[in-house]
């Protein structure tokens, strides 16, 4: 059975870097139109494809994403 992955950003952290939308292979994150308090636009999760694969926690050069796996 194939895992299904789930993201959560601090969007309150993000520095909007995009580091992570490159490095998904399912295409899941996206920038935001809105900006946190800080002024930064920050990544949002666009669709349900995530396999957990946490490439994109990895790259995260601010550590603001946690990654959740299921069977």
């Amino acid at each position: 059975m194939a895992k299904k992955g789930d993201v959560v950003i601090q969007t309150e952290r993000c520095k909007g870097c995009e580091i992570c939308i490159s490095t998904c292979p399912q295409s899941v994150l996206a920038m935001s139109d809105e900006v946190n308090s800080k002024g930064y636009r920050y990544a949002v999760k666009v669709n349900s494809e995530c396999t957990g694969c946490t490439n994109c926690a990895v790259v995260c050069p601010d550590a603001v994403i946690t990654v959740y796996r299921e069977k």
